[in-house]
């Protein structure tokens, strides 16, 4: 089993950015500033074309790394950010360039290739979250939460229909087709976020997806806009669900 590398580290206001691989995945774990009391810990899962720190990706875990005293760690997905592309992912992002430039829809594309990264990145974050568990401030009994919007939830989705230690998670903006029969196997409380005015997304398609989860606790947060117009206040909702579902309370580890 990989064990986490932590290769660079740096703070601000009140957050710790430490960069780490496991095995030859790089990653990124957010945590609080005020030392090594146990907390926590939310995985959080990047959009297509992006990479663990973007922008979207830092904000929302600082807000969660403030706003609740959680760990948050987020990992390139495979063929993005530092990660090299093998010739299947510039294949596909080469047909999904020429049907943007054509007006053609994306949908069909996106979702196949998105299922084709699911299946590298799921066993990616298991092993990952196996080796933060070993992290001292983490450890292997804290509850663990789930947050990925676009590509997050398509591959979000398969690895919390496996993993039970996941506990609680926000998805959304994604199509039915690849991932209803496995959100159907899913149960704990999830957040489900779409846009109504989503010009990739057909409405039908996101609430679809909504629809079948198997959980008996899930909201529906359907904003007016487009595909990338998503409200930032999304962001704070993810934090106050969090709170309720991982718990605030945090105790030093043993």
């Amino acid at each position: 089993m990989h064990s986490v590398d932590f290769i660079a580290e740096s703070s601000s206001n009140g957050v710790v950015e430490r960069d780490f691989t496991v095995g030859e995945v790089p990653g990124v774990l957010w945590s609080p500033a005020s030392g090594s009391d146990r907390a926590p810990l939310v995985l959080m899962g990047h959009g297509g074309g992006t990479h663990k720190k973007a922008p979207a990706m830092a904000g929302r875990a600082h807000r969660l790394v403030t706003g609740c005293g959680f760990h948050v760690a987020t990992l390139d997905a495979p063929g993005h950010g530092g990660r090299p592309r093998t010739a299947h992912d510039e294949q596909e992002i080469a047909v999904m360039q020429r049907a943007m430039a054509a007006g053609e829809p994306v949908g069909p594309i996106v979702v196949r290739y998105n299922a084709h990264l699911a299946e590298r990145a799921v066993p990616e974050w298991q092993a990952t979250l196996d080796a933060l568990q070993e992290v001292p401030e983490i450890g292997a009994e804290g509850p663990v939460g789930y947050f990925g919007l676009n590509m997050g939830t398509a591959i979000g989705v398969p690895l919390t229909a496996i993993e039970p230690r996941i506990t609680a998670a926000v998805f959304g903006i994604f199509w039915h087709e690849s991932l209803a029969e496995t959100a159907k196997q899913i149960t704990i409380p999830i957040e489900f976020v779409l846009q109504w005015d989503d010009e990739h997304i057909p409405r039908q398609s996101g609430l679809a997806l909504f629809d079948a989860f198997a959980s008996k606790e899930k909201t529906l947060h359907a904003n007016a806009g487009r595909h990338k117009e998503l409200p930032r206040f999304e962001a704070d909702s993810a934090v106050r669900f969090f709170g309720r579902h991982l718990g605030l309370a945090v105790t030093s580890p043993a």
